[in-house]
Protein backbone atom coordinates (compact mmCIF):
# COMPACT_ATOMS: atom_id res chain seq x y z
CA UNK A 1 0.00 0.00 0.00
CA UNK A 2 2.74 2.36 0.84
CA UNK A 3 4.69 1.35 -2.43
CA UNK A 4 1.18 2.84 -4.40
CA UNK A 5 1.44 6.19 -2.50
CA UNK A 6 4.66 6.53 -3.06
CA UNK A 7 4.53 6.21 -6.69
CA UNK A 8 1.43 8.66 -6.78
CA UNK A 9 3.95 10.89 -4.62
CA UNK A 10 6.05 11.18 -7.64
CA UNK A 11 3.95 11.28 -10.61
CA UNK A 12 2.13 14.18 -8.39
CA UNK A 13 5.77 15.74 -8.21
CA UNK A 14 6.54 15.48 -11.96
CA UNK A 15 3.14 17.17 -12.58
CA UNK A 16 3.61 20.38 -10.19
CA UNK A 17 6.79 20.23 -11.80
CA UNK A 18 5.99 20.21 -15.64
CA UNK A 19 2.77 22.82 -14.80
CA UNK A 20 5.15 24.99 -13.38
CA UNK A 21 7.39 24.73 -16.05
CA UNK A 22 4.83 25.10 -18.62
CA UNK A 23 3.30 28.48 -17.23
CA UNK A 24 4.54 31.50 -19.72
CA UNK A 25 7.21 33.89 -17.90
CA UNK A 26 5.80 36.77 -15.97
CA UNK A 27 8.74 39.28 -17.17
CA UNK A 28 6.89 39.83 -20.39
CA UNK A 29 3.98 41.47 -18.80
CA UNK A 30 6.24 44.77 -18.11
CA UNK A 31 6.17 45.40 -21.52
CA UNK A 32 2.41 45.44 -21.60
CA UNK A 33 2.56 48.03 -19.39
CA UNK A 34 5.04 50.97 -20.88
CA UNK A 35 2.91 50.22 -24.55
CA UNK A 36 -0.07 49.61 -23.14
CA UNK A 37 -2.86 47.00 -23.80
CA UNK A 38 -6.41 46.81 -25.58
CA UNK A 39 -9.07 45.96 -23.53
CA UNK A 40 -11.46 44.20 -25.39
CA UNK A 41 -9.14 41.25 -26.55
CA UNK A 42 -10.63 37.76 -26.62
CA UNK A 43 -8.13 37.11 -23.22
CA UNK A 44 -9.45 40.19 -21.90
CA UNK A 45 -13.08 38.77 -22.09
CA UNK A 46 -12.35 35.17 -21.48
CA UNK A 47 -10.04 34.70 -18.35
CA UNK A 48 -10.84 31.98 -17.54
CA UNK A 49 -10.41 29.52 -20.37
CA UNK A 50 -7.06 30.97 -21.23
CA UNK A 51 -3.90 28.26 -21.14
CA UNK A 52 -2.04 30.33 -18.38
CA UNK A 53 -5.00 29.99 -16.08
CA UNK A 54 -5.43 26.71 -16.80
CA UNK A 55 -2.14 25.98 -16.02
CA UNK A 56 -2.27 27.53 -12.51
CA UNK A 57 -5.40 25.71 -11.34
CA UNK A 58 -3.95 22.50 -12.33
CA UNK A 59 -0.67 23.32 -10.36
CA UNK A 60 -2.87 24.13 -7.66
CA UNK A 61 -4.48 20.75 -7.65
CA UNK A 62 -1.39 18.58 -7.95
CA UNK A 63 0.30 20.55 -4.81
CA UNK A 64 -2.92 19.94 -2.83
CA UNK A 65 -3.03 16.55 -4.10
CA UNK A 66 0.35 16.33 -2.85
CA UNK A 67 0.12 17.56 0.05
CA UNK A 68 -2.64 15.12 0.91
CA UNK A 69 -0.99 12.55 -0.32
CA UNK A 70 2.44 13.38 1.73
CA UNK A 71 0.13 13.41 5.14
CA UNK A 72 -1.24 9.99 4.36
CA UNK A 73 2.23 8.49 3.73
CA UNK A 74 2.98 9.55 7.22
CA UNK A 75 -0.10 8.69 8.81
CA UNK A 76 0.47 4.91 6.85
CA UNK A 77 4.46 4.56 8.48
Amino acid sequence: MQNIFMAFEVLLGLGIIISVYMQPSKADALSGLIQGTAKDTFFAKNKSRTKEVILVRLTVIFSILFAINTIVLNLIK
